[in-house]
């Protein structure tokens, strides 16, 4: 009993020690964009002082899930203040391809949609306490991949883009000298739903736009090679996807490279 009494007293020691607040605090927010209700989530470490940059989460066609929002969660363990958005309104998800298809293409099909969506919730992480507004980036996922490559092409002021597995093409191609964000674009070697047609396409658009542009491609990897769930979803559903965690790792210390070069970290 004198032992157990001794390591009970020591835990509580130890836990007194350490510094109040250093988890990571998660938010559910709701915000709006032409009267449709969008629910993000918002993660940050409250334990840190000062201004940090913000970066946007943008979910895969799948809608805004839990992946997106542990992708947010990593991104606040660097010390950032991180966004998982809402494309769809209502915290919508898809729960078959088919479902997952048509939602994406009711926001890509219109540029105007998508864009005032993604600024609704840029809004967010600028007006955040801990955020310094002339820092922000995007990160997206398949479809947000997408998403924040056409975003980079409309000219939004935003340090940087990085598409993980995103689509590449486009009906509105950058204009020369209109892109501000820097790019990086991680790439599967594999993915059949970017062929290397796409891809040249892409290079040559953002050549002749003058784009800060970082192409990384990654041998073996196939579409959705980050998301640990994709071999569930490609035996259901008989998807050519498939996880790669190598390629998973490569890419996030990618992008970390990438998120402290443009913020001067």
């Amino acid at each position: 009993m004198k032992a157990f009494a001794i390591t009970i007293s020591l835990i509580v020691a130890l836990a007194l020690a350490l510094p109040a607040g250093a988890a990571v605090v998660g938010e559910e927010i709701a915000y709006d964009d032409a009267g449709l209700t969008l629910k993000g989530y918002l993660a940050f470490d409250d334990a840190l002082t000062g201004k940090r940059p913000g970066v946007l989460v943008v979910h895969e066609w799948w809608g805004h899930n839990d992946y997106a929002r542990k992708r947010a969660r990593m991104l606040a363990e660097l010390g950032y203040v991180a966004l998982a958005v809402d494309m769809y309104g209502d915290g919508k998800q898809a729960m078959h391809p088919d479902d997952a298809g048509k939602f994406a293409a009711e926001v890509m099909q219109n540029a105007a949609t998508a864009q005032g969506r993604f600024e609704a919730a840029l809004k967010r992480p600028q007006a955040h306490p801990a955020t310094d507004p002339e820092r922000i980036a995007a990160i997206g996922y398949c479809f947000g991949g997408g998403v924040v490559l056409h975003m980079a092409r409309a000219g939004l002021d935003l340090n940087g883009v990085v598409s993980f597995h995103g689509s590449l093409k486009t009906q509105t191609p950058a204009e020369a000298g209109a892109v501000k964000a820097g790019i990086l674009v991680c790439h599967g070697v594999n993915d059949p739903m970017v062929p290397p047609e796409q891809v040249g396409e892409f290079m040559r658009e953002m050549t002749a736009a003058g784009a800060d542009v970082t192409f990384a491609a990654y041998p073996g990897a196939t579409h959705s090679f980050t998301n640990p769930d994709a071999d569930s979803f490609a035996e259901k559903f008989g998807l050519p996807i498939g996880y790669n965690a190598k390629a998973d790792q490569r890419t996030w210390a990618d992008m970390q490279a990438f998120l402290k070069r443009i913020f001067n970290r």
